[in-house]
């Protein structure tokens, strides 16, 4: 069942993230950052990445050198679309632990439930539907490792878990929390054999039949809660710490042109962090505040009825939810941001963990209920979030406006130097130099007076681009178009609001 459905999302995610990619729905940031970074990893070059600014270096703005392991397959298929189906198959792979697991330890209607829901939850979709990111990686590792945490195989938990620490800076946080849990079981295991028996939450005793969620369960639990469990997990918890704090404090301002961790400003001021009783009470305030965030955790525990919250698996969203919620960045707080994918696995084994383990507060006739209830909310959101493109025409039309660019921007030879506006720039970065048409010099970044030190052959910009905030503000765009003219740059083409320059 599980290969079957994750074959079956795998395929989904592909027709929906390539087909959103052809009606020009991705844009440079992100996806054309990492394609740019892909492109210098599989020539074997550090992954310098023009649109994020001259000579920035990708692994100074995040770390994340696991994105490297793709590099092979993109130097077999050089384009965008490959990151994409990359990512669709890593997205994808996340159901297979989860669905085989609730197949064994609850039955095969529970196995079926859970992997439709966590393929068609929004956090998924929504993530792998917008361009690409490096957490697609993370989603089928925290998969394998909570379904191994939630079968007690601590040794296998902390494998698939340490790769997080290549992900992304702060994930080393979600891993000392699994070698946080870790140590908890194994000294509840140890308080509950010198006692003679052993208790699960709610008070009621481990059978052994409560065990039988993998063939090898019973050869090998013994042998670990004898031997390790907690010395593996303070050493887990321990390295995810250390991990992120010489990545944040280290790594990345090693190799940020700014010699910093650009994303500290994001997080609340000084007034908030000042230790005093006023600042605590408006970080306490800010981490609820405003509504949004009510309606993320809302989008997070709906899915699984509420149920997966009586699970201790689910406190492995709180790092993630931590910096999401006390960030100022309001992006954050929105439930169709892109990181809320690595929750849903953590949030769907709760609720797996629940109807194993606690069959005194979910009997079959509940658990019939709160399945219903899941599928009817996974239902609805899939009829909101991108999933739904699939049963539109319109989804299926390349639209005239991306038929204008994509002519447009064919006058532009191979291995030339471009400056692009944000939705054009993935149509060029497989095969030219790409920056952003905002960039500039002069005294105020935030106002460039002068060109780029190294100006570009080619300037293309879409007046349609709906991003008209970030990266590129509209005003900084509309200056930078008349510094171009003003230094010779000659109009190739204006059509359907897309301008094309070319230097003399």
């Amino acid at each position: 069942m599980g290969g079957t459905v994750t074959a079956a999302f795998f395929a989904l995610y592909t027709l929906v993230s390539v087909l959103r990619n052809e009606r020009m729905l991705n844009a440079g940031y992100d996806l054309g950052i990492f394609e740019q970074a892909m492109r210098a990893y599989a020539h074997g070059r550090a992954p310098v990445v023009e649109l994020k600014g001259p000579g920035f270096n990708l692994l100074g703005d995040h770390f994340h050198p696991i994105l490297a392991l793709m590099a092979p397959l993109y130097r077999l298929f050089p384009s965008a679309v490959t990151l994409l189906v990359v990512q669709a198959a890593l997205m994808a792979l996340a159901c297979f632990p989860l669905t085989h697991w609730a197949h064994r330890a609850v039955g095969p209607v529970t196995g079926l439930v859970v992997g439709c829901g966590l393929g068609a939850s929004w956090g998924l979709v929504a993530g792998v539907a917008k361009d690409f990111h490096e957490i697609c990686f993370a989603v089928p590792l925290l998969a394998f490792s909570v379904t191994a945490l939630g079968q007690r195989r601590w040794g296998a938990a902390a494998a698939r878990a340490l790769p997080l620490l290549l992900v992304k800076e702060d994930l080393g946080l979600t891993l000392a929390a699994i070698g946080g849990y870790i140590a908890w079981q194994g000294l509840r295991e140890r308080r509950h054999h010198s006692g003679g028996r052993s208790q699960q939450p709610g008070g009621r005793s481990q059978q052994p039949e409560d065990r039988r969620d993998h063939p090898g369960d019973r050869a090998h639990q013994p042998a670990e809660r004898r031997r390790f469990p907690v010395l593996l997990g303070v050493a887990v918890a321990f390295l995810g710490v250390a991990g992120t704090a010489v990545e944040i404090l280290v790594l990345l301002p090693a190799m940020n042109p700014r010699g910093g961790f650009d994303y500290w400003h994001q997080m609340p001021g000084e007034a908030s962090s000042s230790g005093s009783l006023a600042g605590l009470a408006s970080a306490g305030l800010h981490l609820l505040w405003p509504p949004m965030k009510w309606l993320l955790l809302f989008m997070l525990a709906a899915p699984t009825a509420f149920f997966g919250l009586r699970s201790p698996l689910t406190l492995l969203c709180l790092p993630t939810l931590a910096w999401r919620l006390l960030a100022g960045n309001e992006h954050y707080w929105q439930p169709n941001f892109h990181y809320s994918a690595i929750l849903m696995p953590l949030v769907f084994a709760g609720l797996i963990d629940v109807l194993h383990r606690r069959p005194d507060i979910v009997p079959a006739r509940r658990r019939r209920k709160v399945l219903a209830f899941s599928a009817v909310f996974t239902a609805v959101t899939a009829a909101v979030y991108p999933l739904h493109d699939l049963v539109l025409p319109s989804a299926w039309r390349t639209p005239a406006h991306v038929r204008t660019a994509e002519r447009l921007l064919l006058r532009i030879p191979d291995g030339d130097t471009v400056a692009s506006s944000n939705r054009l720039a993935p149509m060029l970065t497989g095969r030219t130099t790409v920056s952003l048409v905002c960039f500039g010099t002069g005294p105020d970044p935030a106002a460039p007076t002068a060109l780029p030190a190294h100006p570009p052959r080619w300037v293309v910009s879409d007046r349609h681009d709906p991003t008209v905030k970030t990266p590129c503000p509209v005003d900084r765009t509309h200056r930078m178009l008349r510094l171009y003219r003003a230094h010779g740059y000659v109009q190739v083409a204006e059509e359907d609001g897309i301008t094309l320059l070319r230097r003399r």
